[in-house]
């Protein structure tokens, strides 16, 4: 684990840096408190911090609340390391942002057990940070497919709709919906059904751009955001999403190997459209595509 050291006097810095070797951390070194607030604005930083609170440019005191007011979401344990040792001067430093406080001189077995509480302390924090983030992620997406779930890819729609408005961009919007999916289940069973609707999401994802986004509209219908496109027959991309779902053979873990075909309305961002304008225009164009025949794309004209 890395620890920065904040320390202005060279002797005391070096001292520090050895002991904290010997326990088998990374010290990284600052002898500022400038230096150790850019250090600390880097990607990856220390999760510990020693900071002195004499320092020329920032002193701890400045450094513990830009860190505590910047580095929010997975903050770094604080210890901060003075000569100043009054009733007042603790409240000051805890007040400031710091976790611990030790004086100097100090004893460098209790150096030894603050850090190893702030070890502790940011291993639990890193734990709850992961169930934090997977909690996100359920939250947001489709449990089966992994797919953006319903609310997730209709937050994303509105989103993209604002954009649009206040940048003048556009998008192109696709409600795809797979042909005779129930007649797969009857006749191969949901287990296949599944297969079929976690492997569709895998094809589209392999077949879209980076910045596309997919989402489980409902049942066996997904809808696909696309960014920068206008909706039209000429750029291919939805075209190339139903060739590829056409050719694409799925295993189930029944031990076949299934192919399915997609009808697809697609639509486009004009003017002030709401999320109900466009869903509505694309549901209709997928209604077209499947009464036409399905295994087909139908683009809005509205």
């Amino acid at each position: 684990m890395k620890i920065l050291i904040a320390e202005d006097d060279l002797t005391s810095r070096t001292i520090l840096t050895g002991m904290l070797r010997k326990w088998n951390f990374e010290p990284v070194i600052a002898e500022n408190g400038q230096q150790a607030w850019d250090l600390m604005q880097r990607d990856n930083p220390p999760l510990i911090v020693i900071l002195d609170w004499n320092m020329p440019f920032l002193d701890g005191l400045e450094v513990c609340r830009k860190i505590r007011c910047t580095l929010v979401q997975n903050p770094p344990y604080i210890i901060l390391l003075t000569a100043k040792d009054k009733k007042s001067d603790i409240v000051t430093g805890l007040d400031a942002g710091a976790n611990d406080y030790i004086s100097k001189p100090y004893d460098k077995d209790e150096l030894h057990a603050r850090i190893r509480v702030g070890k502790r302390v940011i291993s639990l924090q890193l734990d709850l940070l992961k169930i934090q983030q997977s909690l996100s992620y359920d939250a947001m997406h489709d449990a089966l497919t992994g797919a953006l779930n319903r609310r997730a890819i209709l937050d994303a729609l509105e989103r993209e709709i604002l954009r649009a408005n206040r940048r003048g961009s556009f998008f192109s919007l696709g409600l795809v919906d797979i042909d005779h999916f129930k007649q797969v289940n009857d006749r191969y069973g949901h287990l296949s059904g599944d297969d079929i609707l976690k492997g569709l999401v895998t094809t589209m994802a392999s077949n879209l751009r980076g910045y596309d986004l997919v989402g489980r509209y409902g049942g066996e219908e997904f809808l696909v955001i696309a960014p920068e496109s206008k909706g039209s027959r000429g750029e291919g991309l939805y075209e190339g999403l139903r060739r590829a779902v056409e050719h694409q053979v799925f295993f189930s873990r029944c031990g076949r190997s299934l192919q399915v075909t997609v009808s697809i309305g697609v639509t486009s961002m004009s003017g002030e459209s709401s999320v109900d304008d466009l869903l509505a225009q694309a549901d209709a164009a997928l209604y077209e595509a499947k009464e036409s025949g399905r295994n087909r794309i139908v683009y809005s004209t509205s």
